[in-house]
């Protein structure tokens, strides 16, 4: 729900625990929020949130991703691989799938925003959630610097990658 909630601070703090569990359930029933799911056997081991970047309100007060977004932009904004299902690729299959999910859809650019972290850097599965660089190029999507920011978002988008 974090890029949901369009301000942090008491916007933030209203929605979280319980209530956001009630508000995600909702948006989800309400076909209004989309994912993939990864299973092994029937128990369900890792998602994917994915849709398009105006579900997405945080997204345009973020200083750090600022950029002119195509209309038709999605977004790729949280993962959750299980501790024990981690570093086997699960990350990688769920972003492809994403992406794929979304050009179905009729996305024409996605976009995601991996964690700042150097290739073969460890870090815990909670500071990573966004994506790790790797995961992102892995899937064929570019990495793009932000303005005024170290922060890099990856790209995926057809029609400027087969020019």
């Amino acid at each position: 729900m974090y890029w949901r909630v369009e301000k942090g601070g008491q916007s933030w703090d209203a929605l979280r625990g319980q209530q956001a569990r009630r508000r995600f359930r909702s948006l989800v029933s309400t076909g209004r929020a989309s994912g993939l799911l990864a299973f092994a056997r029937r128990v369900p081991i890792g998602w994917v949130c994915v849709g398009p970047c105006e579900d997405f309100p945080r997204l345009r007060r973020v200083r750090a991703l600022q950029r002119e977004r195509p209309p038709g932009t999605w977004s790729i904004v949280c993962f959750y691989i299980q501790p024990k299902w981690r570093g086997f690729g699960l990350g990688t299959q769920l972003l492809e799938a994403a992406r794929d999910f979304a050009f179905v859809r009729g996305a024409v650019c996605v976009e995601g925003y991996p964690a700042n972290v150097n290739r073969g850097q460890k870090m815990p599965g909670p500071f990573v959630w966004t994506g790790v660089p790797a995961m992102f190029a892995a899937a064929g999507f570019r990495s793009i610097a932000c303005k005024g920011s170290s922060r890099r978002l990856c790209i995926s988008d057809p029609q400027r990658d087969t020019t």
